[in-house]
């Protein structure tokens, strides 16, 4: 069981935290964000199956030239192992949610809660203009194929900026203003343990196979997720 430094592991969200960034689409994402179309992104050391990866959550500019004070990163629920990496110049808040029912991790342990959403927070504002970058050790599911979608809210002296959208009615990555950050999930490296060699950042490829009725719906259920986070995180 994991909990946060200040004993605030369940007060962001609720136990009830919205699941938008844990929507693992049954499909392969079309066009996936990349760094030219996303000012919020995310690199994965590996995307291999049930590999440890580590994540890094890159921001690039503040919210409408406001400096940047918080970023929180929503964890996909099939996410069950999270290591936040600390950060001389942010603080870090955990949001724990119960784990219904509960799994097993790889190592045969039982898994009554995880981490569903990180916050990095500051007290010295990112300037806008200037750069900085995040990091979560995670293990990543099994599922090879499977899209994973990092809901993320970047919160900033005056205002905050959701970076939540997901493409749906054949709009596509491009077309997006504030895209979720995300990657999809590749097939296990041979010869490693889960695995976990290390492989290039990916920006996936359209997959010509997926079936038009299961994109657009794992597509819908996301956006939907991704506006609840956003309303429920402006309410809290």
């Amino acid at each position: 069981m994991r909990r946060d430094d200040n004993g605030r592991g369940r007060d962001l969200w609720s136990r009830r935290v919205t699941r938008a960034g844990a929507v693992v689409l049954a499909v392969t994402l079309v066009g996936l964000a990349s760094p030219a179309s996303a000012h919020v992104t995310v690199t994965s050391s590996t995307t291999a199956a049930g590999a440890h990866a580590v994540l890094a959550f890159s921001v690039a500019h503040g919210c409408e030239d406001s400096p940047t004070t918080a970023i929180t990163v929503q964890i996909p629920a099939s996410i069950t192992s999270v290591t936040p990496t600390r950060h001389p110049l942010w603080q870090v808040e955990q949001t724990m949610e119960k784990v219904d029912p509960p799994v097993a991790d790889a190592h045969g342990n039982r898994i009554v809660e995880r981490v569903a959403a990180v916050t990095y927070r500051t007290d010295t504002p990112l300037p806008d203009g200037y750069r900085d970058v995040v990091e979560l050790a995670v293990q990543l599911p099994d599922t090879a194929g499977a899209g994973l979608l990092f809901p993320t809210i970047q919160t900033c002296v005056n205002g905050e900026t959701a970076w939540t959208e997901v493409p749906q009615d054949g709009r596509a990555i491009a077309d997006l203003e504030r895209p979720a950050p995300g990657f999809v999930v590749s097939a296990p490296e041979q010869g490693t343990h889960h695995g976990a060699a290390t492989a290039p950042p990916v920006a996936p490829a359209p997959n010509n196979g997926v079936t038009l009725a299961a994109l657009v719906a794992g597509l819908v259920g996301a956006a939907l997720g991704a506006v609840s986070l956003f309303q429920k995180h402006r309410r809290a």
